[in-house]
């Protein structure tokens, strides 16, 4: 039977991990060399979702239930690989919507026990910040990394592929959480992201927003605020029968929620000496905010390792990067695996399990 704990395990240069991922309505699965993609498949149940304006738990952990061993089949088909090549399995064991992550678990502890393979738990967070390496393949520490996703918003300092130090983050709301609330105050459907840059692409940034995310709070975030001003604009508005152009208020919102994030960013790589920015979390498939932080970097001297779009939004071969780096470290799960709605954003397995 395969010892975890064995670090002879961990002696491959380039091993072929199979990702998971089931943290919200994306079933995805994916099979890596190294850091090159091999396959990369998605099942999603965001068209039902929308019917309610958001995730119903329930709604996507059945349908995980119905699509995961599906997409891991052809997953593995596409990789054109066998699953006696498979060197690990790594799956997302949060954070995200229980019920979800308990079918992604589940399934993986059952095919890596059925393998004989390794088990690696990947924080979903951490997943997003090791899409980069997937971009770029020979990219290498240190560098700044910006976190903007729908549960996070961060700047972090990446010292090596494990480790890194949170620069600042959000005090409150998210700013992926800030758009989809957004959205649904406008009327747009779910989800908020993508809905709300098309709405703005018709829009100009001429409705009033606070300014106190712009400097000041170090790196700290507050999205609580602007959130609150655009439903209070929009309510007084149609409260007094007064017409307003909903494409100018998602405009003026998705500058003010992402102005500052470019702001920081580059502030924090200058501040660090670093010549490397890399991004990751659902956000950061927005074309504002990439043309602004590319922008940004270019006349600051500062690369730029932006993921493509389907690498920031949520996807399994990011789970099998991290599960790489976990791979690396000889870092593996036991078969009493379980899965976690809440950790914390540094969090890995081990790290958890040192916690208890």
């Amino acid at each position: 039977m395969y010892d975890p704990f064995d670090k002879n395990n961990t002696n491959k240069a380039e091993p072929i991990i199979l990702g998971i991922e089931s943290s919200c309505d994306e079933t995805a699965a994916a099979v890596i060399r190294g850091r090159k993609i091999l396959s990369d498949e998605i099942a999603s149940s965001a068209d039902i979702q929308s019917l309610y304006g958001g995730v119903v738990p329930e709604i996507a952990s059945r349908a995980h239930t119905d699509a995961i061993a599906k997409v891991v089949e052809k997953a593995v088909q596409n990789a054109g690989v066998t699953y006696a090549d498979i060197d690990a399995v790594a799956v997302t064991y949060g954070a995200g919507l229980l019920g979800a992550l308990l079918v992604g678990v589940s399934f993986a502890k059952a095919f890596a026990y059925a393998l004989n393979k390794p088990l690696i738990a990947v924080n979903h967070i951490r997943g997003h910040l090791a899409a980069a390496y997937l971009h770029e393949q020979t990219l290498q520490p240190p560098f700044v990394t910006l976190l903007a996703s729908g549960g996070h918003t961060a700047v972090l300092y990446t010292k090596t592929e494990s480790e890194f130090e949170i620069l600042g983050a959000t005090l409150d709301d998210a700013v992926g959480e800030a758009f989809d609330k957004v959205a649904r105050v406008l009327g747009l459907k779910y989800p908020g992201g993508p809905n709300i840059e098309r709405c703005a692409k018709e829009g100009a940034p001429s409705v009033p927003m606070p300014k106190m995310l712009k400097g000041g709070g170090g790196y700290n975030f507050s999205y609580s605020g602007l959130k609150t001003a655009v439903i209070n604009y929009c309510h007084t508005k149609e409260q007094k029968g007064e017409n307003y152009s909903k494409a100018d208020v998602a405009c003026s919102f998705q500058c003010a929620a992402i102005d500052v994030l470019v702001e920081k960013t580059v502030t924090a790589a200058k501040e660090k000496k670093v010549d490397t920015v890399t991004a990751g979390g659902g956000v950061v498939a927005n074309g504002y905010l990439r043309e602004a932080l590319q922008k940004a970097c270019n006349e600051n001297g500062l690369r730029l390792v932006l993921p493509e779009k389907r690498l920031c939004t949520d996807n399994a071969a990011m789970i099998a990067s991290e599960g790489l780096v976990q791979y690396k470290l000889g870092n593996f799960a036991k078969m009493d695996l379980n899965a976690k709605a809440s950790i914390p954003l540094s969090a890995t397995l081990k790290t958890v399990q040192n916690q208890k």
